[in-house]
């Protein structure tokens, strides 16, 4: 009696999970898998997304690459913003990570106050940027003037420094990067650290033999999603620059919009698509290979 009630539960339990997990799947198909394959054939077409596509073979990839001067442009910008702001952004959230990683008073609500601008973005957060980049009446340039005695640039509409106040915005978001490496932080085992001062390691030495190697797995998972997310970039320049100025922040994803939804031309726009999932994946490829060489798990220390 006992085995037959144990069966028939674990039958059951096979049920359920086969229901939940079809589900996923069901949705998975219906709406990541069937979309994504229409738009790789798509992307052999010219369609305007009215009238049926018609196919062209490779036309729009040669296009691509051969005529289309706004293809390296943006891809040239959008590179150069994953550059400089995914390692600045990191930096800055794990020496901040670091710091807050003390017991002091008052570090609880400095955690909140860092990670609040991260809850917080989203178009009205860039286009209160916006203002405060303004020349004559932001914040930014006031306070340049004030404290510093500085006359502030330009900064959307300066070609030279239009990139840069994207990417320095970028940093007031690291809060939740700040939040993921201080978990990381809390979870390296203190004995390590009482082990290194008994031999007299210096605080420079631990951080780079204990923190670092420890740290490792957690910045190598915010490597990745920072760097998607940095190749990505579309809603920041849409609000705030239109690309501009002299498309200075003329991102890919600004591209294949434009071509999309202003141009529609949607054939080409699932071409740009499909390139820029192809540089993702290989970019993440480079990453997943180069972290046999810098990322160590605990056995490894061990």
């Amino acid at each position: 009696m006992m085995k037959k009630n144990r069966k028939r539960n674990g039958i059951y339990r096979e049920k359920d999970f086969y229901i939940f997990v079809g589900l996923w799947i069901i949705g998975f198909i219906a709406f990541t898998l069937i979309p994504m394959g229409y738009s790789l054939y798509a992307s052999f077409t010219k369609w305007d997304g009215v009238s049926a596509p018609q196919f062209n073979g490779v036309q729009n990839y040669i296009r691509m690459f051969v005529q289309d001067e706004r293809f390296w442009g943006s891809l040239k910008n959008t590179l150069y913003y994953t550059v400089v702001s995914v390692p600045l952004n990191i930096g800055i959230a794990l020496l901040l990570a670091i710091l807050l990683n003390k017991r002091l008073p008052g570090t609880n609500i400095f955690r909140g106050i860092i990670y609040a601008p991260s809850v917080l973005a989203g178009v009205a957060v860039y286009i209160g940027w916006t203002y405060l980049y303004g020349n004559d009446t932001g914040m930014i340039n006031y306070l340049l003037y004030k404290i510093f005695h500085i006359i502030g640039p330009n900064w959307l509409q300066d070609a030279n420094w239009a990139m840069t106040a994207l990417i320095i915005m970028n940093v007031f978001t690291c809060g939740s990067v700040m939040l993921i490496i201080l978990a990381g932080l809390q979870d390296v085992p203190a004995i390590y650290y009482e082990a290194a001062k008994l031999d007299g390691a210096s605080p420079f030495k631990m951080f780079m033999k204990i923190t670092i190697p420890m740290l490792s797995p957690v910045l190598f998972y915010v490597l990745i999603m920072q760097v998607i997310a940095a190749l990505q970039i579309f809603t920041q320049p849409y609000i705030m620059t239109q690309g501009g100025p002299m498309f200075s922040t003329y991102t890919f994803g600004l591209h294949l919009y434009n071509q999309a939804f202003r141009y529609y031309d949607f054939g080409y726009s699932c071409a740009l698509a499909w390139v820029l999932f192809a540089v993702i994946m290989l970019i993440s490829i480079v990453i997943f290979k180069s972290s046999k060489l810098w990322v160590f798990y605990r056995e490894d220390v061990d």
